[in-house]
């Protein structure tokens, strides 16, 4: 095959490991041309087998390893794409993160992933971290609130696709579940099984997922005709659910409670357990979003399940669509249904 014969040979220079070895060292020491390098790295089917072993070793043995920012400035383009998500330790966010590496890695391409910890200014940041990083494109599963950042990401030519959130910007495609549906799949159920004065134990009520589901629970609750008594929560973790699960337990009468996150329903069957108040006998749990250890809880909690890995992988084929039709296309939302696993807690 033909390769370049504008070769740098071993006695151009010295040929001891230098400390950041550059694609010129590499082709020294295997007395190629750079071009060959360069095709070994690139599209290795251009060179003899032997050129390539050769390179290869040379490479090894220098520890050469290929700068892909300045690739990527050269090429202007990359084949990386941004995630960022709301809270890694929630398992909702992992399986998204799962769904859309799966659909990323059948795209040849890579996924960098990034975890802003409920906190706009680290989502934001992270945001910018990847507009300077000139990848394809990013996925937002955003805290509520101005996008700012995220348009001024599109803005710079890489489109930005959400997930897990409605696209109340029209320029914005998005992926989300339909949260009204699952708060009153979580109420009726709790109805369908006797309870008749309901507690929302909800945490972030300006969130629009924890909101819209406030919806759904209302619905279910006035079509029944039973009660309904809404306490806000400081995050939606463990720790909240057993505080607070001590304060509404003991402060009125409370037969079913729906918890928007899981942690948050096994705080309140721990407060229950303390109080000797007997679940499910006496008092019916759910919560929401099928954490892993929902399952394996000393009482398995009944929860709503969300799409998670198929709203990743949704996420990112909206993503390649605007990156190969960066004009001319029509943003889209994709509504998804989540569904009801009844457990142990909710089960009389």
């Amino acid at each position: 095959m033909a390769e370049s014969q504008a070769r740098v040979g071993p006695d151009d220079g010295d040929s001891s490991r230098p400390n950041n070895p550059r694609i010129q060292d590499v082709a020294r020491r295997a007395s190629v041309a750079i071009g060959t390098v360069s095709n070994v790295l690139n599209n290795p089917d251009l060179v003899t087998e032997r050129t390539r072993l050769k390179v290869e070793a040379a490479i090894a043995e220098l520890g050469f390893v290929r700068n892909s920012a300045a690739r990527t400035l050269a090429a202007r383009r990359t084949d990386t794409v941004g995630l960022v998500l709301t809270d890694i330790g929630n398992s909702l966010f992992v399986d998204i993160a799962r769904g859309a590496e799966s659909s990323a890695t059948q795209a040849q391409l890579k996924l960098l992933l990034a975890n802003s910890d409920s906190k706009t200014a680290k989502q934001n940041s992270y945001l910018k971290l990847f507009d300077e990083a000139r990848v394809a494109g990013v996925i937002l599963a955003p805290m509520d609130g101005p996008l700012n950042s995220a348009l001024a990401v599109q803005a710079h030519g890489r489109p930005v696709v959400l997930v897990n959130a409605p696209a109340e910007e029209p320029q914005l495609s998005s992926v989300m579940v339909n949260e009204e549906l699952g708060g009153r799949l979580a109420a009726s159920h709790l109805l369908d099984q006797g309870a008749r004065r309901l507690v929302y134990l909800a945490g972030f009520l300006e969130l629009h997922a924890i909101s819209r589901r406030l919806i759904g629970v209302r619905q279910a609750v006035v079509a029944a005709g039973a009660s309904l008594r809404v306490v806000e929560a400081p995050n939606l973790k463990i720790g909240s659910g057993r505080e607070l699960g001590y304060q509404v337990l003991q402060s009125e009468p409370v037969d079913g409670v729906f918890c928007p996150s899981d942690p948050l329903a096994i705080g309140v069957i721990q407060a229950a357990s303390d109080l000797g108040i007997a679940v499910p006998d006496d008092l019916l749990v759910i919560g929401y979003d099928d954490d892993h250890f929902a399952s394996e809880s000393s009482i398995p909690v009944s929860t709503v399940s969300q799409p998670a890995r198929q709203m990743g992988e949704l996420a990112v084929e909206l993503l390649l669509k605007e990156i190969d039709k960066p004009t001319g296309h029509s943003h889209q939302t994709i509504m998804l249904d989540p569904h009801l696993i009844p457990r142990r807690s909710s089960l009389r």
